[in-house]
């Protein structure tokens, strides 16, 4: 038996949630409902505007957020990331332990900025990230750990890291560890924006195929340059085994290697949809893990969304994780 279920690696940040009026976003010239890398002077243009305002912080990125979901429905989960030796750095490390995830992290870390990404959240319940990388640009083959890849189930890679030379480098390296060992890889797309800019980069990352492919429906049309859901799946079982396509209020669209899966969800009234294609992909990776089929994990996958957009934040807490459990299994 593996000790772990997933090993993740990705960006670390410490993500800093606002509520603003869509006029914040005009005024302050950001673009909406994108994720956007900023330098550190603007960030910290943004965040005094900001001052005053309603926002919360956690331990953020992507894979973290998969990661930290994959250990509250009960898995085992690993993290390799980069944070600097800062108040921030502390707060992430301490955060993520906490949420029962194993880490490359200590306290000795390198002095510099810990990465932050700044989520606005508007009325119509869409995300528009502002992020400064910081230290977690330069994340690289160093934070990886040889042995914990070996010993997990499914190895997860953050597509975000195709923006860094020195990330994008540790994903191809941990892909090539992984699949050595018999350790099955996954890959989320993260952001259409990564399928839109830095497609050539995301075609190395993905090699010659992964086990596992996470996107969603816009990621999906981008990536293959098809006009549907349908031409798209086409396209990416040529570079993926299995994948799973989330649709935002319409569920998912899953094919398991052998047949396409539709999985329906309840409607609900979404207020912040910020972390839940990463939610989906952790509550997945736990379910197929632990004996459940895909429709399963599908179905489980899309409830644990549908309830986190009814909130505010990018997580669960542990214990709606646990109610859903219950209900679904």
């Amino acid at each position: 038996m593996k000790k772990h279920n997933v090993y993740g690696i990705g960006n670390a940040l410490v993500d800093i949630e606002i509520e603003v009026e869509p006029q914040f976003l005009d005024k302050a010239n950001i673009d909406k409902g994108v994720m956007t890398l900023v330098d550190q002077d603007r960030q910290t243009e943004l965040l005094e505007q900001i001052r005053g305002l309603q926002h919360s912080r956690s331990c953020g990125g992507s894979a973290a957020n998969t990661i930290i979901a994959v250990s509250q429905f009960g898995g085992s989960s690993f993290y390799s990331c980069k944070v600097a030796n800062d108040e921030s750095g502390d707060f992430y490390y301490t955060d993520l332990v906490e949420n029962g995830v194993k880490t490359n992290l200590g306290s000795e870390r390198e002095n510099g900025d810990t990465g932050k990404c700044m989520v606005f959240i508007t009325p119509d319940a869409d995300r528009t990230m502002n992020t400064f990388l910081g230290i977690t640009s330069n994340f690289s083959n160093l934070e990886l750990v040889e042995s914990e890849i070996t010993n997990s189930e499914y190895l997860y890679i953050e597509g975000y890291l195709v923006t860094s030379p020195t990330g994008k480098s540790a994903a191809i390296q941990a892909k090539k560890i992984a699949e050595e060992s018999g350790v099955k890889t996954s890959i989320t797309f993260s952001d259409p924006g990564m399928v839109t800019h830095f497609k050539e980069g995301l075609d190395e990352m993905i090699g010659e195929g992964v086990d596992m492919l996470f996107c969603n429906e816009s990621e999906a049309l981008g990536f293959t340059g098809k006009d549907n859901v349908a031409e798209a799946a086409k396209e990416l079982k040529k570079i993926a085994k299995a994948f799973a396509i989330t649709l935002g209020p319409k569920g998912a669209y899953l094919f398991d290697g052998e047949k396409e899966i539709d999985v329906i969800t309840g409607q609900v009234k979404a207020v912040d949809t910020n972390g839940a294609g990463d939610l989906f992909a952790g509550a997945f990776l736990y379910s197929i893990t632990h004996g459940h089929s895909f429709g399963e994990a599908g179905r489980l996958a899309c409830a644990a969304s549908s309830k986190l957009v009814t909130q505010f934040g990018a997580r669960l807490q542990k214990n709606q994780a646990t109610d859903l459990l219950k209900n679904l299994f």
